[in-house]
């Protein structure tokens, strides 16, 4: 059988470009200042091209901030959060972990935790337009994302904090909607990783320069001074240092995203690939997508449940040894590595179908799927 020109199917880091290459980083700014006058034109670059592609509204802020999409949404808990009370929607891993530090590190009064299992979305229709909401747009350990942000009042008095990492690149975001949004280089366009991207509304910055939080900031988290937005950090001027290696790097896939139709372009890759995995669940008489709706299915974080009669027979310890064993011979066969399911979510596959990957991967990769499943089952149903 044929197999994948390139095997890597990471949810992140993700798989690079279409045809990098080393030599496309030539013209890093290796050994300077990240505060000369060419690094801060750099860093400036990867925040006026993301805006351009991604279509932000332009009274939006968009900066470079430490710690990758993690940094991104920690950064806005702490310097946001407190003026009023707080949904917390989750239904996958990082929502659940947004959702401890509200309650366990900050310790809010006042927090609703909107929860719903693997492969399903909360109740979205009991979401307070009074209240701030913290929620992930796609997430990526369940494959399940939102459909749109019909949801949020364009009234609501609270903020919209949505981490948006797998997401961003690859599907619409509902700017209007949403107040502070997130996400990290190294997922849709592939590039490296510790770098995130922070965008704020005009109500978000509002928030900031009237709220003043009742814990301390360390200093990577603060985006005010003296009561008034750092406004150096959304035109380049960053917290902390940068890699300029990362910054060339991110460059690169914005250009390539650029040279592929923009995000409209991006989309179509992501989609074709959802689509083509899509086809085989659908003769496939072991595997499911673990989101339950279609229209929720993730395009990036394609996540997959075993239906084998055998296989749902054992208990979870089993369940996960057995998917285990299936990962590590799709790893062995050279056809997929870095395809197992997160590890809290149900035993399965977990496959990045994001924008850098070839639809052509994606269907070579699925033939070997149905071998790799074939000697688990000899292996385990025995």
């Amino acid at each position: 059988m044929l197999k994948p020109a390139n095997p890597r199917f990471s949810s992140g880091p993700c798989a690079k470009r279409p045809g990098f290459s080393l030599a496309g980083l030539e013209s890093a700014l290796l050994g300077r200042s990240h505060r000369a006058g060419d690094a801060k034109s750099r860093l400036a670059e990867v925040i006026t091209r993301s805006r351009a592609i991604l279509g932000m509204p332009a009274d939006y802020r968009l900066g470079i901030v430490p710690a990758s999409d993690t940094g991104a949404v920690e950064m806005a808990l702490w310097s946001l959060l407190g003026p009023r009370g707080v949904d917390v929607l989750a239904w996958e891993s990082f929502s659940a972990e947004w959702a401890h530090d509200i309650e366990a590190e900050l310790k809010l009064p006042d927090v609703r935790l909107l929860r719903a299992d693997y492969g399903k979305l909360p109740e979205l229709s009991a979401v307070d337009p009074a209240r701030d909401c913290v929620f992930v747009w796609n997430g990526t350990t369940s494959g399940v994302r939102l459909t749109d942000g019909d949801w949020i009042s364009d009234g609501r008095q609270g903020l919209t904090i949505c981490d948006a990492t797998s997401a961003a690149f690859a599907m619409e975001l509902p700017w209007p909607k949403l107040d502070v949004v997130t996400w990290s280089w190294q997922k849709v366009l592939g590039g490296e990783a510790a770098h995130g991207m922070l965008a704020l509304s005009p109500r978000a910055v509002a928030r900031l320069e009237a709220h003043k939080p009742a814990w301390p900031l360390p200093k990577i988290f603060r985006l005010t001074k003296g009561g008034k937005l750092i406004e150096g950090i959304f035109k380049g001027d960053t917290i902390n240092t940068p890699s300029m290696l990362c910054v060339e790097d991110a460059l690169d896939g914005l250009r390539w995203a650029e040279g592929i139709g923009g995000l409209k372009g991006l989309i179509a890759r992501t989609e074709g690939n959802l689509a083509t995995i899509a086809g085989w669940v659908a003769q496939s008489d072991w595997a499911r997508f673990l989101a339950e709706v279609p229209a929720t299915r993730s395009c990036t974080s394609v996540c997959l449940r075993i239906v084998a009669p055998w296989f749902t027979a054992l208990d979870h310890a089993a369940q996960a040894k057995a998917a285990a064993r299936l990962s590590a011979i799709l790893e062995a066969e050279g056809v997929a590595l870095d395809a197992a399911s997160y590890r809290d979510a149900p035993p399965g596959l977990r496959i990045w179908c994001g924008a850098t990957v070839e639809q052509a991967d994606v269907a070579a990769l699925l033939p070997w799927l149905d071998q790799a499943f074939a000697r688990v089952t000899a292996e385990f149903s025995a």
